[in-house]
């Protein structure tokens, strides 16, 4: 027992008088001249209006505590409080309350000064009041999930019949035309990630994050669904496509939520028929493992509501709760459970073929491929916030 004590501790007490070591001596000091000067970062998570002002949210980044001296709002000195008060040590976060009279639809562009004169600038580009949680606005959110989600899912449910009577090479045809789906969903969502993931703290690492989570949920998912050395069966692939498409929604909702309460996009009828014109193939990429055995309604509709529910969430936390950070790594998360799931309809579709002639398979595959990816392209294009 003494033994193993010796062989754990020994290293930490070596590491320990190693960083002892490095501030006595400070062997940066004489070869530059002094002491490195502090690097000091800052970065607004959340913004807020209301009929009290412009409440922000921030966080510290870099090496040294951030005081945060003077704020400006359009280039006039305006008096905050700071809750909690004090100076930020590294990635702690507080929130600046500054009690200015914004104006509707107008941008207002605020500057922080710190006690060592460094500035970080935030502009909100169209102001528009706060959402406040209350049952009137979770009620108009929730139907907005709805067209969002759950209803454009439903709506390409409707093509089932259509697939079903096609025979073997309409099943390998959507099948293919799923993974093209969900290829150009993996792409544009660590994309949306990545992006999300650069507007947060640097000192959070989102970035990296994002590719961390995105590989272990995907290998997660892999293990989860190999523990029991069994294939999936067409209910359970379908499910899982759900599951990987409703993660992805989730996400989707967060943007949108987010840009509905910061004023940067309007709740409008292009808006929602857009979003429903490129949802609609989502619903078509979940029924295409059922084409062989016909489902019960009620499977349909949970299918339905396990894709398309979580947009009602995310257009919830985006609204009162969105921050850079967390949205990232659940598109991240959303993004390990779709290459799961390309996956997955990969080794369907390549056991499909091996049955048939090759010959004939191919181009059906290739063909799927393209229009799969053409189709989220094409109708994307609609839905830019």
């Amino acid at each position: 027992m003494t033994r193993a004590i010796v062989q754990i501790g020994g290293p930490f007490a070596a590491l320990l008088l190693l960083i002892a070591a490095f501030f006595a001596y400070e062997p940066l000091r004489k070869p530059f001249g002094g002491t490195p000067p502090p690097v000091e970062e800052l970065t607004v998570e959340r913004t807020v209006l209301d009929e009290n002002g412009i409440a922000l949210r921030v966080r510290a980044g870099g090496t040294e505590p951030v005081s945060i001296a003077q704020v400006q709002v359009d280039s006039a000195y305006w008096r905050f409080t700071q809750d909690p008060p004090g100076a930020l040590p590294r990635l702690s976060g507080a929130w600046i309350t500054i009690p200015y009279p914004w104006v509707e639809g107008e941008t207002h562009k605020i500057v922080f000064i710190t006690r060592t004169g460094l500035t970080f600038e935030h502009e909100i580009e169209v102001a528009w009041p706060t959402p406040k949680v209350d049952a009137e606005a979770l009620g108009r959110l929730t139907l907005a999930g709805l067209f969002l989600g759950v209803l454009p899912v439903a709506l390409g449910m409707l093509f089932y019949p259509a697939l079903k009577s096609g025979g073997a090479v309409t099943f390998q045809f959507a099948m293919a035309l799923t993974v093209g789906l969900l290829a150009f969903l993996l792409v544009d969502t660590l994309s949306s990630a990545l992006e999300i993931a650069g507007r947060a703290a640097p000192g959070l690492k989102s970035a990296l994050l994002v590719w961390i989570i995105a590989a272990l949920s995907c290998l997660l998912l892999w293990g989860l669904t190999r523990w029991r050395g069994q294939e999936f069966t067409p209910l359970g692939l379908a499910a899982s496509i759900a599951f990987a498409i409703g993660v992805h929604n989730l996400g989707e909702g967060l943007a949108v939520g987010s840009a509905f309460a910061t004023g940067a996009a309007a709740l409008g009828g292009f808006l929602l028929l857009g979003f429903t014109l490129h949802n609609v193939t989502e619903g078509v990429g979940i029924i295409a493992p059922l084409l062989e055995r016909r489902p019960q309604l009620s499977i349909l509709a949970g299918l339905a509501c396990l894709a398309g529910l979580p947009a009602v969430l995310g257009l919830w936390l985006g609204a009162f709760a969105y921050t850079n950070h967390w949205a990232a790594l659940a598109l991240a998360l959303g993004a390990g459970a779709i290459l799961q799931v390309i996956i997955e309809v990969g080794l369907l579709l390549r056991r499909q073929i091996g049955q048939q002639s090759q010959t004939r398979a191919y181009p059906v595959v290739f063909g799927g491929l393209i229009l799969g990816v053409a189709i989220m392209y094409l109708t994307g294009l609609l839905v830019e916030i």
